[in-house]
Parts: C-alpha cells; sequence; structure tokens
C-alpha cells in the first residue's frame, strides 16, 4: 500500500559508497533503543526533560489506565544532536512522541484528540 503523503527521503544512491556506513550509524543507539520498547510496550512515550508536553502525555495516558514506557532523552540544554536521529527517523518535529502498538500517533494534543474520541483505548486495546 502506498501513500500520497509519504516524506522525501534522500535515497541510498544518492549518498556516497564511502560515507553510507557513517549515514547509516548516526547516533542510533536512542533510535535503537525506541525500537526495543516498541517491540516490547504497547504504548511508549518518547520525551526530554523540562518539555511539559511530555509530563502532559505521560499523565494523559496514566488517566486512562494504561500502562506505558516512558523514554526520556536529554533536555533543551543537551542531547539535542541525538534527538536529531529520533526525528529524522519519525518525521515527527517535535516532543512527545506518542506510540500505540509501534505505531506513532503524535504528540500531546494528537494523543488527548484520540482520547477524547475514543480510539486511544480502541488502538490500545487491538
Amino acid at each position: 500500500m502506498t501513500d500520497a503523503a509519504q516524506r522525501p527521503i534522500l535515497d541510498i544512491d544518492h549518498i556516497h559508497p564511502a560515507i553510507r556506513g557513517a549515514v547509516a550509524q548516526e547516533r542510533q543507539a536512542w533510535v535503537q533503543e525506541v525500537q526495543g520498547a516498541l517491540a516490547n510496550t504497547p504504548v511508549v512515550v518518547v520525551g526530554m526533560r523540562h518539555n511539559p508536553y511530555c509530563k502532559k502525555a505521560c499523565k494523559a495516558v496514566a488517566a486512562q489506565g494504561v500502562n506505558y514506557k516512558y523514554l526520556e532523552y536529554g533536555s533543551y540544554f543537551s542531547g539535542w544532536r541525538s534527538r536529531n536521529a529520533l526525528k529524522m527517523w519519525t518525521g515527527w518535529p517535535t516532543f512527545p512522541m506518542v506510540f500505540v502498538h509501534g505505531v506513532l500517533i503524535g504528540g500531546a494534543t494528537d494523543l488527548q484528540r484520540l482520547i477524547d474520541s475514543g480510539e486511544f483505548k480502541q488502538r490500545v486495546n487491538r
């Protein structure tokens, strides 16, 4: 299935062979940690210190009686380069990043919209 709203990603053929390895491995530790959590936990919230929307998302999930895993990466003052790898991996520009059964549903506002519509609980209970 194709999605008309695909985001552009530089094709591997347009990256010089000498740097492909560096590009593939650039700051991937956090991405791999999130991927591991997604494989083992139905709801994952990826955030950062001092961001009130990350706390808001965690409180909203907890208020639904849903167990979740929270992964926190740096703050406004640290870790921004590694957080960029998470942003490039997902295509999502902000934190938090909320996943349900491995599907990125967006941030705190998007989560609340799904909670309000009842879709969040439906997705969790699939």
